[in-house]
């Protein structure tokens, strides 16, 4: 069977796959240079047609988040560094409504490293 992204995100229990869902079409609308793809079983999001964040969940909580490619170079205080070097992630409580304008807020600050 072909993986999809739709593949991957019905994998999840409820609400986490609905969020997941509500995540990707809001990364979606908010350029109409954004892209998808899949990397490593993993949803990916394009800007301009390079890596911009994918779209994963958390191991331990299982709640979703958007994993920023180029995380290091955001300072946003709603984005978790943990042990990564270079990505950071936006986590999303999948029992709460998605904070669009702080995943904007954080993807203005990210499209800005796209254009230099």
């Amino acid at each position: 069977m072909l993986q999809t992204i739709h593949t991957v995100f019905i994998q999840n229990d409820e609400p986490v796959q609905n969020c997941l869902f509500a995540m990707y079409h809001i990364a979606m609308q908010y350029s109409d240079e954004m892209g998808e793809d899949l990397k490593y079983g993993m949803p990916l999001i394009t800007y301009k047609g390079k890596p911009f964040c994918y779209l994963w969940t958390d191991k331990k909580t299982k709640y979703p988040y958007y994993l920023m490619v180029r995380g290091d170079k955001i300072n946003h205080p709603t984005l978790e560094q943990g042990d990564r070097k270079r990505m950071k992630i936006l986590p999303i409580n999948p029992h709460e409504d998605i904070p669009v304008e702080i995943v904007y807020a954080v993807f203005d600050m990210a499209k800005v490293l796209y254009m230099q």
